[in-house]
């Protein structure tokens, strides 16, 4: 019942970070294509053939760029941390998919044993259901951010209405848990859908994906996974990993060690972004 509250109370929160929305130079572009698509058949139906041609065209690049998890053609895409962070030596170690009952826990031990701070990418569906989980790692210091309310695999194509539906969802259930609202999203698998960015100036959210992942969730072998976060590792750096990965378990506390040898500083999304926008 106090959860619920909880969600119930920030259910209609303003985001004070929401702002004007101004769509990527491809989306915008989409756009007016289909509008000039609409203005051709009116004008003249039998070039139907071209400007469905276009149009499958354009759906193409759009859904080559849905499946790029890194890139910036359907909007901003944090995939470093700013300069000024990485100046201080400062990495960001982020965990998506929780929080896991078993395994959430022995990470924050292991993230306190190392006086490090991160962020976690929680789903709001899990998090509505261990919610003393998602106050303890608020408590340790660490970010809880928006990962989407139920994870679905089809995130990337919903529609407008249903995607702020799953990021509200998640946002609303995050701030009612912690007092804090989350300030980055991260999308289900990394894949972004071309009408996200709307729904993210609204929240006041940011997207950040990473800069290296050790794919934990496919591997069971912690020094491949471990090989896979470290190599060229630098200064700035976003490192994706799960906490629902029982194999991080393994992988953290020599991650860890490495990136103190190496004089790095683990924190969390919002310290490293106090100074500016970032890369």
């Amino acid at each position: 019942m106090r959860v619920r509250a909880e969600m119930t109370q920030y259910s209609g929160y303003s985001a004070p970070w929401a702002r004007p929305w101004r769509p990527a130079p491809a989306v915008g572009l989409s756009l007016l294509l289909h509008a000039a698509g609409v203005a051709t058949l009116v004008v003249s139906p039998g070039l139907w053939p071209w400007v469905i041609g276009g149009l499958g065209a354009n759906h193409l690049l759009l859904t080559a760029a849905v499946l790029w998890p890194r890139g910036r053609i359907l909007g901003p895409n944090l995939v470093r941390l700013p300069a000024a962070a990485a100046a201080r030596n400062e990495v960001s170690l982020s965990f998506d998919d929780g929080p896991d009952p078993k395994v959430t826990p022995r990470v924050l031990d292991l993230l306190d044993c190392h006086q490090a701070r991160a962020s976690f990418f929680c789903i709001g569906e899990k998090a509505a259901a261990f919610p003393e989980l998602v106050r303890e790692i608020a408590r340790r210091g660490h970010s809880v951010e928006n990962h989407s309310h139920s994870h679905p695999n089809a995130f990337a194509f919903y529609g407008l209405a249903r995607l702020r539906r799953e990021v509200d969802a998640a946002q609303a259930t995050i701030a009612g848990l912690t007092g804090r609202a989350p300030e980055f999203f991260r999308a289900p698998a990394g894949f972004r859908s071309p009408l996200l960015d709307p729904v993210m100036a609204a929240c006041g959210l940011r997207y950040v994906s990473w800069t290296r992942r050790g794919f934990d969730t496919v591997h069971g072998n912690a020094d491949a996974v471990l090989q896979r976060l470290t190599r060229g590792l630098k200064p700035g750096d976003i490192l994706l990993m799960h906490d629902g990965a029982p194999v991080v378990l393994a992988v953290l506390p020599a991650l860890l060690d490495q990136l103190a040898a190496r004089g790095l500083k683990p924190v969390t999304l919002p310290d490293a972004f106090r100074d500016g926008p970032g890369a």
